[in-house]
């Protein structure tokens, strides 16, 4: 399958902006009648058929349309401290798009090594990875966020903290998967390089959010964020 990413497609004709036209065109050398498919980034995936196989203004027209293409049984958000190199945080937005995520919130946080971020740039990272992983669902990136003003938003499903500090709760901390519940809305925090701070971690817990840990190895910030986003998409894989 060949995927190509328009948020404003409808049908039943559509062209392609000049960026995909030439990658379809002229490097994976598709021509009239050929089919590919489009995705709108909101779980509609259109099959399509070339019709004008201009390398700058390729237009198809849709021919079908499967709704709810890939659609996950959960919904996750993970609230993340962007790293100085941002090349690792993008590493994680890869593959967490790839593994399956519903938004990604740059978390400003007391210990924050970076404070900004490219939101288009990032964009493109998320994009490239959906049309590679062939989803239909685009994940939500937020703008950047203080820690006290996400940790005080309305969140109706399980909010959860990982943090390597010992355990500030009288319930302590508990292994991610055994929180989790099937399906649902599922919100997981992960701090810079030097943790949250404990003022933070106290914060979150005061706003109903859950210490958890995610197994005896130190992980650095991207990586722990991947291992989260795999440890949900397992816990709500169909069981055979």
């Amino acid at each position: 399958m060949q995927l190509f990413y328009a948020p404003d497609i409808t049908g039943p004709d559509y062209t392609l902006e000049e960026q995909e036209s030439k990658h379809c065109v002229r490097v994976l050398r598709l021509g009239r009648g050929d089919r590919l498919h489009i995705t709108d980034g909101r779980g509609n995936l259109f099959t399509c058929r070339i019709e004008e196989d201009d390398p700058r203004r390729c237009t198809v027209r849709v021919c079908a349309v499967e709704r709810e293409y890939g659609k996950l049984p959960y919904d996750l958000t993970l609230a993340v401290a962007p790293t100085k190199q941002i090349e690792r945080f993008e590493w994680f937005m890869e593959k967490a798009t790839e593994v399956g995520i519903g938004t990604i919130v740059p978390l400003e946080t007391a210990r924050s090594e970076r404070r900004t971020i490219k939101a288009d740039r990032e964009t493109k990272v998320i994009t490239s990875a959906v049309k590679q992983s062939l989803k239909a669902y685009h994940p939500r990136l937020r703008e950047m966020t203080p820690f006290e003003a996400l940790v005080g938003e309305p969140f109706a499903g399980l909010k959860l903290i990982a943090h390597c500090d010992e355990a500030r709760s009288q319930e302590g901390k508990t292994y991610l998967p055994d929180l989790l519940p099937q399906g649902g809305e599922v919100l997981v925090l992960i701090g810079p390089e030097g943790d949250f701070t404990p003022a933070e971690i106290d914060l979150a817990l005061r706003h109903g959010f859950r210490e958890v840990t995610l197994g005896t190895q130190r992980l650095r910030t991207e990586t722990a964020a991947v291992a989260a986003a795999v440890m949900v998409s397992v816990h709500n894989a169909p069981r055979r």
